[in-house]
């Protein structure tokens, strides 16, 4: 990894509500904002979003992205929201190259926009939306140890004062979002978010070890309680793989009434 990449998992909350005022998103909203003020300014974005999956490793190309509103049933202005930062081509054919050098397949793709998984988090942190940004999708196989190989292969990125973000959420089970949140819920969700805190930042484990945990996560307390379908995990899997060390910070956040963890590897 290079020195002049900083590395970030954050959990992004539902849909459009962290912009709506909505009450369940307020500390995630605090969380993203203290950190942009901690961060050094980007000179570019990459984002891996739990919002996009397809065959084969995709990453926006396209100059000036517009937004994918990909939520159902929000209010009107919610599909007003306007992020206009720019995309970075240039940034875009690196991350290419870096995977097809790592024997990873991937493509380019210069229409696709940018989803909520991107424009809803950077709206908090960055809210003048002029730091270029590209769009790294998922690989719908939703392997890990494939997400820790991409992450691994973007050590090779050589672009100066990059900040890339693993857009997902450490805890992802819709139904239990709108259901009562009684003990057994609560504990499950607790249970689950130690196990991940203790992963990604103890420092007593070693490399291989940490791997090992997040190659069988679903032998987790209430993995699959947590994450029925893994989507919103795997950018962690890349995150990890970029930086390969125990990350330096863990931020939490309770989020529509779940604990919620969000996870800072640096690399300065």
């Amino acid at each position: 990894m290079q020195t002049s990449t900083d590395v970030l998992f954050i959990s992004h909350g539902g849909g459009p509500l962290p912009l709506l005022g909505d009450p369940g998103h307020r500390e995630m909203v605090e969380r993203l904002t203290e950190m942009a003020g901690k961060l050094r300014r980007p000179s570019a974005i990459l984002v891996i979003s739990a919002h996009w999956e397809e065959s084969i490793a995709t990453i926006t190309s396209g100059t000036n992205p517009s937004l994918i509103y990909d939520y159902y049933g929000f209010p009107p202005e919610s599909y007003d929201i306007q992020y206009p930062c720019p995309g970075e081509p240039t940034l875009a054919g690196q991350v290419y190259a870096a995977l097809g050098n790592a024997g990873i397949p991937a493509r380019l793709d210069d229409q696709r926009g940018f989803d909520h998984g991107l424009f809803v988090p950077l709206k908090l942190m960055y809210p003048e939306a002029d730091i270029p940004c590209v769009q790294l999708s998922l690989v719908n196989s939703l392997n890990p140890e494939a997400h820790l190989a991409i992450g691994r292969a973007l050590r090779a990125l050589d672009y100066d004062n990059l900040l890339v973000i693993g857009s997902g959420f450490s805890f992802h089970n819709m139904r239990a979002f709108f259901t009562p949140n009684t003990p057994d819920i609560q504990s499950r969700n607790e249970a689950f978010e130690d196990w991940l805190e203790e992963t990604c930042t103890d420092p007593k484990l070693t490399e291989s070890e940490r791997t090992q945990r997040l190659l069988h996560w679903e032998l987790a307390p209430h993995a699959r309680f947590c994450h029925p379908r893994e989507e919103h995990l795997l950018p962690l899997h890349v995150c990890y793989g970029l930086a390969g060390q125990a990350a330096r910070t863990r931020f939490e956040a309770t989020i529509l009434g779940k604990q919620s963890g969000m996870f800072y590897w640096g690399g300065c």
